[in-house]
């Protein structure tokens, strides 16, 4: 164990996966991002350099528990080529789907 705690052991997680959003529309994730427990701007640099690494179309799902971080995506999205299309409150956390435009 370091100063601080144990380290997580992967910051993202690779995964294909299916989401619905709170429409009904099932969505495809091709990365799951894992921010829980981080603060800005670590959230939001974790989804842009996700974004930066899927292809057009594909949607990430990013999962973090600090409301600053969650309130910060979706404006970023303009910056950086992608549409928010939705953020759903689970039990422990967000979850925030973003596609890459």
């Amino acid at each position: 164990m370091g100063l601080f705690g144990s380290k997580k052991k992967s910051e993202e997680v690779m995964r294909s996966g299916e989401a619905i959003l709170s429409d009904g529309t099932a969505i495809g994730v091709a990365r799951q991002v894992d921010c829980l427990g981080m603060s800005c701007p670590r959230p939001q640099l974790m989804t842009k350099k996700a974004v930066g690494e899927i292809a057009k179309g594909e949607v990430i799902e990013v999962l973090a528990d600090n409301p600053s971080s969650v309130e910060a995506l979706p404006p970023m999205c303009d910056e950086i080529n992608a549409t928010h299309l939705e953020t759903i409150k689970a039990p422990n956390c967000w979850r925030i789907y973003i596609r890459k435009d």
